[in-house]
């Protein structure tokens, strides 16, 4: 139930920052819908369509669709009124979401029998994938392939996860760790600015 209500709360959060960037842009509530739903429930459903998982997670739960559409009437109001906010607080809550998304990733796919590396490979497209459509659709470089550690966080906290069930602990306590891992990783990039190195042509 825990990891529910996270995911849950990890689905508003994804959703509130498509509907920013759909302000950014201009859209008009059909469009802000739209990004606000694949920035939230994009990762997953990629997840779910590559492992043969049927029906997809928010058909069968549609409560999934209603924490979108209250989040996206809900930020659309906020911003009306804006407040002065810590600047903190979208990117903890962000990387909250985003344990728990690699986390649920790697154990769906476990459970259809997929290998440790897919699972982890799963874990990071349940957590980016909806946050690398979102910001291509905003044309906009997706954030997994830029410098700053994202995606990495949720490749070692994946492999946390999944090294822990094959030396034997119990599927409850791996996936905490992995989380803890992943959420730890993030919190660490975003409070020390930590980035990986630039590939760049020398000309």
């Amino acid at each position: 139930m825990l990891i529910y209500i996270l995911d849950m709360f990890g689905t508003a959060i994804f959703a509130a920052s498509g509907v920013l960037m759909a302000g950014r842009l201009r859209m008009d509530p059909f469009g802000v819908v739209v990004l606000a739903s694949v920035t939230a429930i994009g990762g997953g459903t990629i997840r779910d369509m590559a492992l043969g998982a049927t029906p997809v997670f928010w058909i069968k739960d549609t409560n999934y669709l209603w924490v979108i559409f209250i989040t996206c009437i809900i930020t659309m109001l906020a911003t009306q009124r804006p407040k002065r906010m810590p600047w903190y607080f979208l990117p903890v809550a962000d990387a909250i979401g985003l344990a728990v998304f690699v986390a649920i990733g790697v154990e769906k796919s476990l459970r259809y029998g997929a290998s440790p590396m897919v699972a982890v490979i799963m874990g990071v497209i349940t957590g980016c994938g909806g946050g690398v459509i979102r910001d291509v659709l905003g044309r906009e470089i997706p954030m997994v392939l830029r410098t700053e550690v994202y995606a990495t966080a949720c490749i070692l906290g994946g492999m946390v996860h999944t090294i822990g069930l094959s030396l034997g602990v119990l599927p409850s306590v791996a996936a905490v760790i992995g989380i803890f891992t992943t959420l730890t990783i993030r919190l660490a990039a975003i409070k020390w600015n930590l980035s990986l190195p630039i590939f760049a042509l020398r000309n």
